[in-house]
Formats: structure tokens, sequence, C-alpha cells
């Protein structure tokens, strides 16, 4: 994701609800925070496992007698609070968007926007502001800042953004024209009709009083300063927001501490201002074990879990006065990728032309797919508590096309895997190792992010299940911004196991991956901006076709149509392989029983509807 580790934007309730919201993320807090989190979404879900970090907490708990506080923990420190660029635990708490999108059942629903309309011809979309909205600093909200925010940031090409991919229509990728009725209703004209857009449009609004003066003001590059003001250095008290809290106060490797914002919109049934929960705060605990333990001792209330931990903690569950809630498969992948891009740089390839050959081999890559043991992944690795991953739409969304009705699938065969290697010129020598034509050894090298405990054990049975079939593999997890900086930059790897992650089930939300020139393309990745071209990159006509699927997918507005569009979609991406699905865990949470009123799914998380949550006495 090209200028920002994480392109989550965040639908309120549930961040871009709708949009497969990818994000290469470094924090595992999916169920801890909220999965709920506005967009996009998503991505490469990355679990870190970190150094512990101290972390006393003895003096919240006795604080928290006085006042109602819900403890989270994340394992990284946010590495801005700047809600442009940066995705994370500050810019989730302090930004609301136009709609929300209801946790459990995937609907739309009214936001900082009471209503909105579609026009007759489906490209005109007109939202009507609440009356009486107010930035937290008591500075009116008004359609001026949506217009601000749209035009003059999310849509300004200096301004690095990634989430402005959502946003291009059409083959042209066109951005709609944003422009003001009057003091409460804004409009959004589409070029052409767009399915998405109500969902994509319903996103997060900035403050036009507080951040305008930087959109003019640029730095030595000629960047605007908007995409660098509000670090983490900032004072607490200057950050401007419209949700649910405010930021109280930020320790750097210890806490972040949220309070109630005094002006915010929601209210519920008796007219009592939300939230009802006062402090809300997020530990750093940079350690998944430690922050376990921490929950298991009391000192946290919400906790995602694990396969391995799953039966422990069940059995703790009444004396440790928690539920473990299980909603089915997460709305995260994991897979295998190889390196796809052809091109060269600076005349030298970006990946040895020797193994390009095998990568860019359909049926090497079908190979690759049968030989890998899925059953021996969920039942070794994830516990049982995992089930097998065909396809880039996840089984909740109501695009997502079945094996039983004709995806591809690829069992684990190894004597398939074997027939499709021979049959692509690949032999085995008298040491049964698989060399090509030319009498190449096969080997290549896999990494992914050190520190993950289920992609390394993956990595280390991928590697096991490979050289049943003649294959060498080279695995080495290594630090997630080098394995990053590989991806989106120098573009030097062969083969990684990594995730997409999402919180939403609206399929246009993967565009960016599977469009040729998408920033999330990554297996045969464009450079990125400022980087040295690419030359000699080529995109194959299935890559060409499902790019095209995807602007189709997003033009239609006969429901049914668009399910046959993605589909498609779907059969195409499992022939051609260039994502080798793996496993899809099941969405574990545990929650205190002193937390009322959680709706816990897998779209949504566990705290989805925090505004709402309510806390009795432990």
């Amino acid at each position: 994701m090209m200028g920002s580790v994480w392109l989550r934007l965040r639908l309120r309730g549930q961040r871009w609800g709708g949009r497969l919201a990818i994000a290469w993320e470094s924090s595992r807090r999916q169920s801890s925070r909220r999965q709920s989190s506005k967009a996009i979404a998503l991505v490469l879900v990355c679990l870190l496992t970190l150094p512990l970090v101290a972390c006393d907490i003895s003096d919240f708990r006795t604080q928290s007698a006085q006042v109602s506080r819900l403890v989270v923990s994340t394992l990284t420190d946010p590495k801005s609070f700047n809600p442009i660029t940066e995705s994370n635990e500050v810019t989730g708490m302090l930004f609301d968007g136009l709609l929300t999108t209801n946790g459990v059942t995937g609907e739309l629903e009214p936001g900082l926007a009471e209503s909105w309309e579609i026009s007759p011809d489906q490209r005109t979309i007109t939202y009507q502001l609440r009356e009486g909205l107010k930035w937290s600093d008591g500075v009116p909200m008004t359609v001026d800042d949506v217009v601000f925010y749209y035009n003059e940031i999310l849509f300004n090409e200096k301004i690095p953004n990634s989430s402005v991919d959502l946003f291009r229509i059409g083959e042209k990728g066109l951005f709609p024209l944003v422009r003001k009725v009057d003091d409460r209703r804004v409009e959004f004209v589409s070029p052409e009709p767009f399915a998405p857009l109500l969902r994509f449009a319903g996103g997060s609004v900035l403050p036009k009083h507080a951040l305008e003066q930087y959109v003019t003001q640029v730095d030595e590059e000629g960047t605007p300063l908007v995409a660098s003001v509000w670090g983490t250095d900032t004072d607490p008290q200057q950050l401007v927001g419209n949700g649910a809290y405010v930021l109280k106060s930020y320790e750097p490797g210890q806490r972040l501490m949220f309070e109630r914002n005094p002006y915010y919109w929601k209210k519920d049934a008796q007219g009592q201002q939300l939230p009802y929960i006062e402090q809300y705060v997020v530990q750093v605990i940079e350690s998944t074990d430690a922050s376990l333990s921490q929950f298991r001792a009391g000192g946290s209330d919400v906790e995602a879990i694990t396969p391995e931990y799953f039966a422990l903690m069940k059995r703790e569950e009444e004396r440790g006065k928690f539920k473990i809630f299980n909603g089915g498969p997460a709305l995260s992948s994991l897979f295998v990728t190889f390196n796809l891009n052809q091109g060269k740089r600076n005349g030298k390839p970006l990946v040895d032309p020797i193994k390009s050959r095998w990568f860019n081999t359909l049926n090497f890559r079908k190979a690759i797919a049968h030989a890998i043991d899925r059953p021996s992944l969920i039942n070794n690795i994830y516990q049982g508590l995992g089930v097998p991953q065909h396809s880039p739409i996840y089984i909740q969304s109501p695009y997502y096309f079945p094996p039983e009705k004709g995806l591809p699938t690829y069992d684990y065969n190894p004597s398939k895997a074997k027939e499709l290697l021979l049959g692509a010129g690949f032999q085995y020598n008298a040491a049964n190792q698989l060399v090509d034509a030319e009498g190449n050894r096969v080997r290549f090298t896999m990494g992914t992010n050190a520190g993950n405990k289920v992609r390394e054990a993956t990595g280390s049975q991928i590697k096991s299940d490979l050289a049943k079939i003649g294959i060498q593999v080279d695995f080495q997890p290594i630090a997630f911004n080098t394995l990053v900086d590989k991806m989106s930059n120098t573009l030097d790897w062969e083969a990684i196991i990594m995730g997409l992650g999402g919180a939403g089930t609206e399929p246009d939300g993967g565009r960016n991956v599977w469009a040729p020139d998408g920033r999330l393309h990554f297996f045969n990745q464009i450079p990125a901006p400022g980087q040295a071209p690419i030359e000699g990159r080529q995109v194959a006509e299935w890559e060409a076709e499902i790019g095209r699927l995807y602007i189709q997918g997003g033009q239609q507005l006969i429901d049914e149509k668009r399910k046959e569009i993605y589909a498609e979609i779907q059969r195409q991406a499992q022939a051609q392989v260039p994502f080798i699905y793996l496993v899809n865990p099941l969405a574990l949470s545990a929650v205190r029983d002193r937390v009322q009123g959680v709706q816990f799914s897998a779209l949504g998380g566990s705290l989805w509807n925090l505004p709402e949550l309510k806390l009795t006495e432990d």
C-alpha cells in the first residue's frame, strides 16, 4: 500500500463497512479494538509478535472504580495521528462517517448524515447532514467540511493517500463531483453509474477549520503539509474529530487514553448522549503472549483469541468472567503468491529470468496449490479452528461464488501436482529433485513477516510439503517493514506468505488488488510514485480481463448481474491462481462479562457498536 502500511479507510461502526478494506496491518487487534474499522479496510493482516514492553496497569484498575473505563490492547504505537496517511487506534476513535454499517447485518445505516437520496439515473447521491453537528472543539460541522475533505484532500493528487483508488470510476478512473447543495445537503455526482459509491462516499469527514491552512502550505518536495500534520508529538488537545471519543493523553510504548467527546452526535432512544463508557484505554503491549497474559490476569476487557490458546481460554471462561465469541470465518485471507513481474529496473530483471519462467507457468502455480496440505494446516496450526479458503471474496458476502456452484479449488494431491509439473516440461533427476527443461534445480526463496507465529509455522509446513514434490524452498521470515519495502518498493522478492484483511462485503474494495495498475496489485506491481520506472513489464490477458470485470462490476446496478460478474472474477482468479489461498481462520474474541451489549460478528468484531456498550460492576 504505497504511501501507508494501512489502507483502512474508516466508515463509522464498520469502517468502510461494505468495502473490502484492504490493509497491510501490523496489529492483531482486529477483535480487541474494532473490526469495525472505517474501510477499507484491506489488508495485509500481519499479526506480528514483538518484544515485550513492560506496562504497569495496576493504577488503571484502581482508577476504573471511579469512572467507567474499557481497556483493550494493541501491539504497536501509532505512527501518526493523521487520518489521511494513517489508520490506527487514534484515527479510528476520532472520526465518524456520513453513514455507518451495522456490524452484524452489514447494512448501511445513518451516521453523520441522517438520510440520503439516490437519483433515478443512479448517478447522484445526496446526503443530508444531521442538524446541530459539532466538532470535538465545539465548532459547527457543516457541508463545507465534507466538500473540503473530498475535493481538497482525498482527490488531491499531490497528497499521498492510497484510499483515493476507491473513487476512480470507470475505465478513465474519473472522480465523482462533490458539491454543496445547501447548508445541510451535499451531493456526489458520478461520471457514470457506480454501484459502490453510496457506501464509499459515506466515509470519513475531516475538519476544514483545522486543516485548511495546511493544504496550501507545502514542504520542500512540494507535498502539502496536511499530509504530515498531526504527528504523534502533537498535543492531543489540538486534534479535532467528530467521533465518540477524543484523545486525552498518549504515553509512547505504554498507552493511549480516550475520553468521551462532549459534542458527539449520537443519542440513545431516551435522548441520552452516547457513548455510555466514559474512558477507553488502549495499552501498548508489544507481545501477543503478554497481551493474553494480561487479559487472563484481569488487566484488559477484550482479547483476540488465536487457535493455539482457544482450548485453554475456553476452560477459563467461567472463572475468568468472560465469554469467547465465535463469529465464524474471519474477514481476512492467507495465501502464497509469486512475483510474476517480468520487467526490469535499470536494466536488471526484478526476478531471476529462470525463476520468472517457472512462476509465470500456470501449471507450476497449480501444482504448488495442489501440493500444499491445507487439512494439516487447519488441524495442526489452527487447531481445527479454520476452513479452507478458495476465493478473494469473503464467504459472508452476497457476491461469494461457492465451490459447489463451480468455483475451481485445489485439493491436497501431490500426485496431481507432479503430473502438472511433468506436463509443463519439468523433470525429476536421479536424486528425485525437480528440475526444469534446462536442468535448473527448482529452488526459490519464500518470505513472510517474522514474529507471526502462525505464518512462520505455515511457511515451515509449506517448505516440507513442497519438498515432497522435489522443490526446495528457502523459507526466510523477515522484519515486517523490510517485507513491505520489498513488496512495494524494491520488488526484489520471489514468493511470500501474506494476507489481505478487510472489514466488509463489497467486492469492489478489491479492485486495487486486481486492477493491473492497482496499488495493491503486488504479484505484478507497478512502481510507486517517485520510484524508478519498470521496463518491459507485461500484463497477461487474464490479468487485464479481471481488471475489466471489476470495472464492469462497479458499473452494474442490477444486483443479480453484479453477482454474475463477480462470479466470473472468482472463477478466473482461481483458474489462474496468482494467489494460492490457504486457510480462513475463525474470528474468535474473549470479552469480559462486565461489558454489556456486545453483538459480536466476524464482520464487526467485538466493539463495532462501542458507543452503545455499557459496563457493569466487576
